[in-house]
């Protein structure tokens, strides 16, 4: 389950995709299906979710991974690179992006 906290030192990632509504759910399909099947068994991983926006436009994506390197490693696997791909030809682009956690509101 992703705990989002001030003292979290790990890396956190923002990945943000768009799309159109006709491939939004498709798009969405192949996103479970990689964290399913690739991307939660690589070392490093702690926990991701999905959200979609209404307007079906947009998919982000917040992972927590315990180092950078291992989500660089995760993004060379040969399983990734060629997820990737696909995923690419889902959407018109996506970008993910490091962040580190700054402070948490509740």
């Amino acid at each position: 389950m992703t705990d989002i906290t001030s003292d979290f030192a790990g890396q956190t990632v923002i990945t943000t995709f768009e799309m159109t509504p006709a491939t939004a759910h498709e798009l969405m399909e192949a996103l479970q299906q990689a964290f399913a099947e690739v991307i939660r068994h690589q070392p490093g991983f702690i926990s991701a979710s999905l959200h979609m926006n209404d307007a079906m436009t947009r998919i982000c994506n917040y992972s927590q991974w315990q180092r950078r390197e291992d989500y660089q490693a995760m993004l060379r696997t040969p399983e990734m690179r060629a997820r990737n791909r696909s995923i690419n030809a889902l959407c018109k682009g996506f970008e993910p992006v490091m962040y580190d956690v700054i402070a948490v509101i509740r």
